[in-house]
């Protein structure tokens, strides 16, 4: 016996707000300067350059897994700079961003330049997200 079920949009009491060009601009920017940077990132993870290799050794890292680490973080930032797919695009940078946190910490580097320095890219990244999309500015109202 199957069943279906429909998924309905969360209903609001706020009207859906048009987005003003400022705002939509406001979103843009602060999308493309995390996925530029994160991009040149996974690019230097790929060429491997020394500088890119020391650091990687430095976090503890074996050279072997620079690679693998720039495929995956080059995949979701694709992933987040297709409209289709940005919300897992999103969802999978966090999770990456996450573990770079994770690292910086087990290492012991300074709070504020290292440890919470991807914390500055997914508030970016969310940031610039909420700005430029209606359907997640709907999803999490914020409140005055």
């Amino acid at each position: 016996m199957a069943t279906t079920s429909t998924i309905h949009a969360p209903k609001s009491d706020a009207q859906a707000v048009p987005l003003s060009k400022r705002t939509l601009w406001t979103g843009r920017i602060m999308s493309a300067l995390p996925a530029l940077f994160l991009f040149v990132d996974g690019v230097g993870k790929l060429v491997k350059p020394a500088p890119v290799v020391e650091a990687t050794l430095q976090l503890g890292y074996p050279e072997s897994v620079i690679l693998g680490l720039g495929i995956v973080l080059l995949t979701c930032t694709v992933l987040y700079v297709i409209p289709r797919t940005a919300v897992l695009g999103a969802i999978l940078l966090t999770g990456y961003l996450g573990g770079a946190i994770a690292t910086h910490v087990r290492v012991g580097n300074p709070l504020f330049s290292h440890i919470l320095f991807p914390v500055y890219i997914a508030v970016l990244i969310w940031g610039g997200f909420y700005l430029r999309d209606e359907r997640l500015r709907a999803l999490i109202l914020l409140r005055s």
